[in-house]
């Protein structure tokens, strides 16, 4: 039986570091506000270090956490991003002030190194997750040449830390045959009293220019080169052939909307969106087009599943562990291009087929509240914070085993 810490007996101090957060938008961001929230809600104190974003204002101040904003540089081919620069003395004086019971470190930039470094240094417990791919992203910007010294660079980043948490097996599997150590899984969850099918709006889909019988497709998330949006394109021309009517509404921003709104100008381009919007911008969807072939899990997976849509994805990360092909959602080789087209006409023009996937797909992911990922995420720390006492007392048999949470968990 796995201990919950809903209300812990004696609250952690934690630093949080980070090149991405509130209030950027992206998985990554998305998910760690959400474990700082429940972390706050269950009596902890959050450190949240990370370097202020372009044209960012001030926030109001929440009880329990402090936010130390580090310099930054323009992340390539995202303007609006900034990636921390190194920042080791500053964490030096900052740690040793007021020494946190644990660092983790959220991502692999400068910022997180002079983390890991530092907390080190302290001889502090530090953990790590494992969010991005970031050796994959190198072939999608032209720098495919330095992908061997990327991944060197993580693998060694990670394996100074005492546990690396990964969202998927698969990926933890990965990550085992390229030499990290010390693998932790943790799950990802989604936000069920948020994204729900009753979101669904008539009066948003008729802005769209779609009847009630009018086939929706949905493409959520940054519009970016990673997420292979050339597939959804190639896959809404081949749509549209058979269906004039169906409609290709892209929901989030990035470098390649300009690009894309050349590309299909017939399509519906609505931005970044949040809170109930969002949700109804999801459940006002009929089909789910996601090829991305980058993520390691993919949050828009089971927001959009959550959401009641026919989700269509590569069987890779959360698409491969959340669906079953032909019952929630429907699966397509990774990779496959051809395949993910031809996959997207046979469910437009079956259009009971896509109503049957959106009946099961909002009770397949209702197992996945964020509570349990709290519960577990505090228990890692404190297993981590354990295992690094005993190694300091020297005691023998140092713990640093995994906390596996089971895909249903």
């Amino acid at each position: 039986m796995v201990e919950s810490f809903s209300t812990p007996a004696q609250s952690l101090r934690v630093a949080l570091v980070t090149e991405t957060f509130a209030p950027e938008v992206n998985g990554v961001a998305m998910t760690l506000g959400r474990v700082v929230s429940g972390l706050l809600q269950r009596g902890h104190e959050v450190q949240v270090v990370r370097p202020k974003q372009a044209r960012e204002g001030s926030s109001a101040p929440r009880e329990g956490l402090d936010e130390v904003l580090s310099k930054g540089v323009p992340i390539p081919n995202y303007p609006d991003l900034h990636f921390g620069l190194p920042f080791g003395n500053r964490l030096l004086k900052l740690w040793q002030q007021r020494r946190p019971d644990i660092v983790h470190v959220a991502t692999e930039g400068p910022l997180g190194w002079s983390a890991v470094t530092a907390a080190r240094k302290l001889r502090l417990p530090v953990t790590s997750s494992f969010h991005t791919n970031f050796d994959n992203y190198a072939q999608h910007y032209g720098i495919g040449l330095i992908r061997a010294p990327i991944e060197a660079y993580l693998r060694k980043l990670h394996n100074r830390t005492l546990a690396t948490m990964v969202p998927t097996q698969t990926l933890m599997q990965q990550l085992q045959a390229r030499g990290y150590r010390n693998l932790t899984l943790m799950s990802r969850g989604v936000a069920i009293e948020q994204f729900r099918p009753l979101a669904r709006s008539d009066a948003l889909r008729e802005r769209w220019g779609a009847a009630p019988d009018d086939l929706v497709l949905l493409y959520v998330g940054r519009l970016a080169k990673e997420k292979n949006l050339g597939t959804v394109l190639t896959a809404c021309a081949a749509v549209q052939a058979r269906l004039p009517r169906a409609r290709m509404v892209f929901v989030g921003d990035g470098p390649l909307r300009k690009a894309l709104q050349e590309a299909c100008p017939q399509a519906v381009f609505c931005g970044v969106q949040g809170g109930e919007e969002l949700a109804a911008h999801y459940a006002s969807g009929d089909l789910f087009l996601f090829p991305s072939v980058t993520e390691t899990y993919g949050n828009v997976v089971p927001e959009a599943l959550a959401s009641g849509l026919a989700v269509l994805s590569y069987a890779h990360a959360a698409a491969a562990n959340l669906i079953r092909d032909g019952h929630n959602g429907a699966l397509v080789t990774f990779g496959d291009e051809p395949g993910f087209v031809n996959a997207a006409v046979a469910l437009a023009s079956d259009p009971q087929k896509i109503q049957a996937l959106r009946s099961q797909a909002a009770a397949s992911v209702s197992h996945l509240g964020w509570a349990t990922v709290f519960d577990h995420f505090v228990l890692t720390l404190r297993t981590a914070i354990a295992g690094h006492n005993a190694d300091l007392a020297g005691t023998e048999g140092v713990v640093q085993s995994a906390v596996v949470i089971p895909p249903s968990a």
